[in-house]
């Protein structure tokens, strides 16, 4: 089984970033990595390359280190509310979900990719909830929101029956049962 040291020009998932030298097969380079010049063979001449890709790496991920604490400093000062339908007792129709809490978002200027948020069950409660969003591998933000009734809450209509008819239908039925 033979295997080759590449360097990778661009990220491969589960294998490596740019700039990264990782050992591969040998048929793996040759028919995927080379021909889409998503890696190059290591040799001498390329620790020029090498050490570019490692700065534009390092750029890049500072880059997007602070555009992550950009977006979360915005969203600490965000609040969010979401007005839902309830029935009897304030029990909610539906839940809320992480998509409901992108598209508010969204719907505030906050553009997150949806798979960032992290909504472990859907909301099914009134009341106040957090909701996490991670926004890099080092930023991460708890996000309060509330959950209110848009109509007034009813409380249950529980009739319990009075105790002298309770007694009565009984009697009833254990004198039925007696005349069989």
């Amino acid at each position: 089984m033979a295997h080759t040291q590449v360097l990778l020009v661009k990220p491969v998932e589960g294998l490596g970033g740019e700039g990264d030298q990782v050992r591969v097969r040998a048929g793996f380079a040759r028919n995927y990595l080379l021909p889409r010049k998503i890696a190059v063979k290591l040799d001498a001449a390329n620790q020029r390359h090498i050490d570019a890709l490692k700065k534009r790496r390092a750029d890049r991920e500072q880059a997007e280190l602070n555009g992550a604490q950009e977006v979360a400093r915005k969203l600490e000062k965000a609040s969010l509310a979401f007005a839902v339908k309830t029935g009897e007792g304030g029990k909610m129709f539906g839940a809320i979900t992480a998509a409901d809490v992108h598209a508010k978002l969204a719907a505030d200027g906050h553009l997150i990719d949806k798979k960032k948020i992290h909504l472990f069950t859907p909301v099914k409660t009134l009341g106040k909830h957090t909701v996490k969003i991670k926004l890099h591998a080092d930023v991460s933000v708890e996000l309060p929101f509330d959950v209110v009734s848009e109509n007034p809450i009813e409380p249950v209509a529980v009739e319990p029956a009075p105790a002298a008819e309770r007694t009565e239908k009984k009697s009833a039925r254990t004198k039925k049962e007696t005349k069989e």
